[in-house]
């Protein structure tokens, strides 16, 4: 039936009705018996909503949240109980460390039945408490407009975060009035011109400033931010996979501050003189496993976050301001404009970062970094870029800019198996985008399945698979605490050219630097979901290290 504000429906039907009411475009789903009249609600509002079929639940958590993370509204994404909300946990995991909004919907018992341990029985509010936003469970039909619109608010609100909302069995089926809840007008709250007068004169003292961008902005935001730093003169790096909020080809570009950052560019960050950390937590990648800066703040550090309880959590800032990262944004244009002391200094180290950029001589027949610079001129202005977990997931950061218009995401608290997921997701969200996934062996043969979504839906990403036969992450750190006795690291993979070829897409293997564009091309011609298999060398086990260096560091 149609969507209507007010009416007599299934309960199944007034959730589809509510997620249509908060603008909600997109749902991802494992089906499951455990919500049947949930997906009849869904069918009912297929004009409204894309449902994508998805192959594991993991999967449609990943889509979801990378949907959330390059649109800033919440996805839907729907998996059955037990089972299925135990596979989707690591992507609420993903969306909370990432402070992405998404809605998880989970099928649940018949709520008579609670305690009797039921056929995949979870008690989903002590499940999920720690790794959610908020979790709530409804049991009664006239309550889902109210708990799926406030879900929303949660979802986008402050920091950005993951809402799980379990749905019992038998209240999908029953008959209930309820009035749809459209989205809430909130003003988003503004930062303190005091406080911003206050950063103003702070930076006027500066001589070796350096700025740290994180978090969740709009487009509009991020180019507000942009022009304020360039204006400024400033030098900028970005927190643990955010290339995307600076562009890498402005020459105020100093690289990125997380796992794998440049050396050099860590020793300069520890002789600023003030941090502005503008949306980012400050968290353990950013700050080199808690050891950038003295938690006292000997260094002066102007803390801009959208939750007050992040700001001091660890460095205690000399100036914290809680506000909505856009509305700070916003702000800046209306400061008066500081004469930059420290131009000699960003130069300085932006030199650093283009020195870290130039591609090194490896040995290997594919040199990696070669192959990334040249994607780099290969990709159009809009693409998007999903990136993996593992020690491949380096190399990108290292070896490519970004402009202005392109975006790169990745999950910050380390999944493997994000990065295909995710690629059909920002595809589908994005359909007349450029899309390229970037994952190692050991990441794709998790969640490498998910081509079938592409197939399904109509979406074709290109996927580059990093494959040097191991987890490299934890082969690395072997080598160093264990050298020369490798324990559960090696992997044997299939034809990833067959796999893909096996579902009717378009398969690629390069071996050499050579082959790289041609075959690039060839995949983007097909028009078809695409794996380009990167062979590359396991001896180069860092963009800066390979195993025997580690092996003789590590014999010492």
């Amino acid at each position: 039936m149609d969507h209507v504000a007010s009416t007599q429906r299934l309960g199944g039907h007034i959730v589809a009705d509510a997620l249509v009411a908060q603008g909600i475009t997109h749902a991802f789903a494992v089906p499951g018996e455990s919500y049947l009249d949930v997906l009849d609600g869904l069918y009912a509002v297929r004009d409204k909503i894309e449902t994508i079929t998805c192959r594991f639940e993991a999967g449609v958590a990943h889509m979801a949240e990378a949907c959330g993370k390059l649109t800033g509204r919440p996805a839907a994404a729907f998996v059955t109980r037990g089972p299925g909300a135990c596979h989707a946990a690591i992507g609420v995991h993903v969306a909370m460390q990432d402070s992405t909004p998404m809605l998880l919907f989970v099928g649940q018992i018949p709520f008579e039945e609670t305690d009797r341990e039921s056929f995949q029985e979870v008690d989903y509010r002590r499940m999920f408490q720690p790794l959610a936003k908020w979790v709530t469970q409804i049991d009664a039909a006239e309550r889902i407009p109210e708990l799926v619109a406030h879900a929303v608010d949660v979802a986008t609100s402050g920091r950005p975060g993951p809402v799980v909302i379990a749905l019992s069995e038998e209240m999908q089926r029953r008959m209930a009035t309820a009035t749809d809840i459209g989205r809430a007008d909130v003003a988003r709250p503004h930062p303190d011109p005091a406080a911003l007068t206050r950063m103003v004169t702070m930076l006027a003292q500066a001589k070796r400033p350096l700025a740290i961008l994180g978090g969740n902005w709009s487009e509009t935001a991020r180019a507000q931010v942009r022009d304020w730093l360039i204006a400024h003169d400033l030098p900028v790096t970005v927190g643990f996979r955010r290339q995307s909020l600076f562009p890498g080809v402005s020459e105020n570009y100093v690289g990125d501050m997380g796992v794998g950052a440049d050396p050099a560019l860590v020793a300069k960050a520890r002789q600023s003189d003030l941090i502005l950390a503008f949306g980012t937590r400050i968290g353990e990648p950013v700050s080199q496993g808690y050891t950038l800066f003295d938690q006292a703040g000997a260094t002066p550090i102007v803390h801009v976050y959208p939750d007050a309880a992040e700001i001091g959590r660890v460095y205690r800032p000399a100036l914290g301001i809680a506000t909505d990262l856009d509305a700070f944004a916003a702000s800046l244009g209306t400061l008066p404009k500081v004469t930059p002391a420290w131009s000699a200094w960003t130069r300085e180290l932006r030199a650093i970062r283009l020195a870290g950029h130039a591609v090194p001589a490896y040995a290997s027949k594919l040199n990696v970094a070669a192959a990334l610079r040249e994607l780099e001129g290969l990709l159009t202005g809009d693409a998007i870029m999903t990136c993996d977990a593992g020690n491949f997931a380096t190399w990108p950061p290292r070896f490519m800019h970004l402009k202005d218009g392109q975006r790169f995401i990745g999950p910050t608290n380390g999944a493997m198996g994000y990065a295909v997921p995710a690629a059909i997701g920002a595809a589908i969200a994005y359909p007349g985008r450029q899309v390229v996934g970037f994952v190692g062996d050991g990441g794709f043969m998790m969640t490498g399945q998910e081509l079938a979504t592409a197939f399904l839906h109509g979406v074709a990403p290109v996927i580059l698979v990093f494959n040097n036969g191991m987890y490299g992450t934890i082969r690395m750190y072997q080598e160093r605490a264990f050298p020369g006795r490798v324990s559960a690291t090696k992997l044997i993979n299939p034809d990833f050219v067959r796999y893909i070829e096996a579902f009717g897409g378009h398969g690629e293997l390069v071996t050499a630097t050579e082959d790289f564009a041609p075959a690039f091309a060839r995949a983007v011609a097909s028009g078809k979901p695409a794996v380009i298999e990167l062979r590359t060398d396991p001896e180069q086990i860092t963009t800066r290290q390979t195993i025997t260096q580690l092996q003789a560091a590590g014999k010492r």
